[in-house]
């Protein structure tokens, strides 16, 4: 698998479009020009076959669609500290997954035939604020914690260019289903996002760049809400004690057509990330282990 990618030119940041406007399984990766130095970032499955030359390359999160196309670079790779596990070991990030055996072993093949992920042990880390001074052009790492512990945006100065990676306002929504996920690290960082004024704003699946912090901020809000009408479905469900297992069997996050061993793990943790956030906030009541209502609905038996 590899595709092709298209460019686009904000500045001097090259937007490296990738195939089906950077859906999953792809993703758009960017290409930094300053006077020393060609920086790129997230080299997709697009890059497989065709990547540009580069002296370094930034990765703002380890999942496989954001680093596919690292086996084309014999350059330094970095990425946050909170991420280098999963990306210097394929091992590590299939274990991450917190699959059975068997699927396990299905996702390994899969990073390794589908993405090239082969690991990466020399990977280097970095944390917030840090700097790459490209010879005039300077890329600033801004982390946004959440998706993963060590997502990371890059604001690319002086032209105004804040990518935000996996923040990236489609309709489906925030992600925060991964066994690392935190849901109130990424809201916070959703509203980080927000206070920053840039002229572009890149995202690194089909939404692309968006123009101007009005445009961005409204956006951004519409994708946050994608959080609240999943906590007011979920408060919907739980007017009868619910299980874990029936939360994610009725569904929060994806469709009932989509399938696949991804599908019940993020459910699951979806749904623990809610109910662990409505019971603190006395919404939910646990009315024995493992079993979760809607605090104030009398049980049918009354009725």
């Amino acid at each position: 698998m590899g595709g092709e990618y298209g460019e686009e030119a904000y500045g001097g940041v090259t937007v490296l479009v990738g195939a089906r406007r950077g859906a999953y399984p792809y993703a758009n990766s960017l290409l930094v020009r300053g006077a020393d130095a060609r920086l790129v970032v997230d080299p997709s499955l697009s890059l497989v076959d065709g990547a540009p030359p580069a002296d370094l390359v930034l990765v703002s999160h380890a999942h496989e669609d954001h680093m596919a196309g690292l086996a084309a670079y014999d350059v330094p790779v970095h990425i946050h500290d909170a991420d280098l596990g999963p990306l210097r070991s394929r091992e590590v990030m299939v274990a991450g997954f917190g699959y059975p055996p068997e699927e396990a072993e299905a996702a390994d093949r899969m990073l390794r035939d589908e993405f090239r992920v082969t690991g990466r042990p020399d990977a280097l880390g970095f944390t917030d604020g840090t700097v790459f001074d490209l010879g005039g052009r300077t890329v600033t790492v801004v982390h946004l914690p959440g998706h993963t512990p060590g997502h990371s945006g890059f604001l690319i100065e002086p032209d105004g260019f804040l990518f935000v990676a996996d923040i990236d306002l489609t309709s489906f929504g925030p992600f925060y289903g991964d066994s690392r996920s935190d849901l109130t690290d990424f809201e916070a960082s959703m509203r980080r996002c927000a206070d920053i004024d840039a002229r572009w704003y890149g995202t690194a699946h089909q939404k692309g760049v968006i123009e101007g912090a009005r445009q961005f901020r409204r956006g951004l809000a519409e994708f946050a809400e994608v959080v609240e009408r999943r906590e007011a479905a979920l408060l919907a469900f739980l007017t009868e004690p619910r299980t874990v297992a029936e939360i994610a069997e009725h569904r929060l996050v994806y469709r009932p057509h989509v399938s696949g061993p991804h599908v019940d793990p993020v459910e699951r943790r979806t749904a623990t990330h809610h109910l662990a956030r409505l019971t603190a906030g006395g919404l939910v009541t646990e009315t024995e282990p493992g079993l979760f209502r809607r605090t104030g609905v009398a049980s049918s038996a009354w009725i």
